[in-house]
């Protein structure tokens, strides 16, 4: 399976219709679903298409004709994912009617087209599963840490500043889990969560002392 890291948009014109496709990560599907209505009131269609895995490792699809004939617009899109075994990413074409009608066979073909052409715009990359992990650390720590994580190509990073440290919610591949390990990262983060949530009150500043990460400069 593959997937895609950025946004790709593409545009074609088929008898006068325009029909403009985006080719975006599941994350930011809805987002730009949201910002296409609002940039496009007078657009004929917004047309989509999606492939993702639930937390069952489960494909689930879905696509949307958005007013045109059932089947000429959502599936066709739909089927250039399926054809590409793109997953956790989303095709949206927005289009402007030319004045001449296509017929659903046109039509079929045309939003087929453009979900192509996006596809075809797009670097491709293979599908690695991700996990979810919680770094935390002390404030004087946070420029070498964010250092590694640039190292190791991680860019999925949400930070959380709290009173005494920084915590990270990351997305990594099992091998940079690995590599973090290897820079004691996680296991400080794992002990220094137990330390502070389940040691009574009065032991914690102590504990909390003698707990300092190691990182290679």
């Amino acid at each position: 399976m593959k997937t895609i890291n950025s946004i790709y948009q593409t545009q074609i014109e088929v008898k006068k219709s325009k029909f403009i496709s985006f080719l975006v990560p599941i994350d930011e599907f809805k987002k730009l679903y949201s910002k296409l209505k609002e940039q496009h009131p007078k657009a004929s269609h917004i047309v989509y298409a999606y492939r993702k895995l639930n937390e069952f490792e489960q494909i689930v699809e879905n696509s949307s004709d958005d007013g045109e004939p059932k089947g000429a617009a959502g599936n066709p899109t739909l089927s250039q994912l399926r054809g590409e075994e793109l997953i956790n990413c989303a095709i949206l074409t927005v289009r402007y009617f030319g004045g001449t009608k296509l017929g659903v066979g046109g039509m079929i073909r045309a939003y087929s087209s453009s979900a192509r052409e996006v596809i075809l715009s797009a670097t491709l990359v293979e599908y690695v599963k991700l996990f979810e992990e919680r770094i935390c650390i002390d404030y004087n720590q946070q420029r070498q840490v964010e250092y590694h994580f640039k190292e190791l190509g991680i860019t999925s990073i949400n930070r959380e500043f709290l009173s005494n440290k920084v915590c990270y919610n990351i997305k990594v591949s099992q091998d940079t889990i690995q590599k973090l390990k290897e820079l004691n990262l996680l296991w400080y983060n794992i002990v220094m969560e137990f330390t502070l949530t389940l040691v009574p009150p009065l032991l914690r500043w102590n504990a909390y002392r003698s707990l300092k990460l190691c990182i290679p400069t």
